[in-house]
């Protein structure tokens, strides 16, 4: 009974070590991505590089997803993440220039959306970090949201729908908040064990929070 007990005790301890060194990785390369997708935005702002359009952007993003999954065991996943962040800043960049050139307040257009998303993260972080809550069950709800939501963000952009792309802008907000909650609880519950996999899903949450938050701004200083 005894060794049992100790048993449990020590497989607890065993698991929360992992899960304490998965979270810790996690945002080490969270991070380190971040600041490489900061990286290539401004040297392609800085380069004045031009967007390179939906097709060459969605190609490269889905295609550098596929293979950062694929490779998420080995170090060929760390370096597939970083042409996968790195990449997504390039394309980042001449939408950041545009808001900054078109709109007269676009400087604080940019920065409101920048600081209203690093809220947001470390805002939803810290809840699923300090309640410990399990929001394993938003899993679902999540993905179908997300498809739902890719699928109407092509249709507006393929049919120049300006409310519908709001409406895609508003619904991809509420589901990156929600992938946000989702994945930290899943690393402090165990349910993601791999911090690759972990990263790229709050990687990717950020990403379409910020561009989201920014069109959203966007369109209302423009009617301003």
């Amino acid at each position: 009974m005894i060794e049992r007990q100790a048993y449990a005790v020590i497989r607890a301890e065993e698991s929360v070590l992992a899960t304490n060194k998965v979270l810790r990785n996690t945002y080490l390369l969270l991070a380190l991505t971040l600041l490489c997708t900061a990286g290539t935005a401004a040297l392609s702002m800085r380069l004045a590089l031009p967007y390179p359009g939906m097709l060459i952007t969605l190609v490269g993003y889905f295609g550098l997803l596929f293979l950062t999954t694929k490779f998420r065991e080995s170090g060929l996943g760390l370096l597939f993440i970083f042409l996968l962040t790195g990449f997504m800043g390039f394309t980042l960049g001449p939408i950041i220039s545009a808001y900054l050139k078109f709109l007269p307040n676009g400087h604080q257009v940019v920065a409101t959306a920048f600081g209203a998303t690093g809220a947001i993260f470390v805002g939803l972080s810290a809840v699923a970090l300090t309640t410990r809550k399990d929001f394993s069950f938003m899993g679902s709800f999540l993905a179908v949201g997300v498809l739902t939501a890719f699928i109407l963000g092509l249709v507006a952009f393929f049919f120049h729908l300006s409310g519908l792309s709001l409406a895609v802008s508003g619904m991809f907000v509420l589901l990156s908040s929600g992938l946000i909650l989702y994945q930290t609880s899943q690393i402090i519950h165990g349910g993601e064990q791999n911090y690759i996999m972990a990263t790229i899903t709050l990687w990717v949450s950020i990403y379409n929070l910020f561009t989201s938050l920014l069109h959203l701004l966007g369109m209302s200083a423009g009617d301003d």
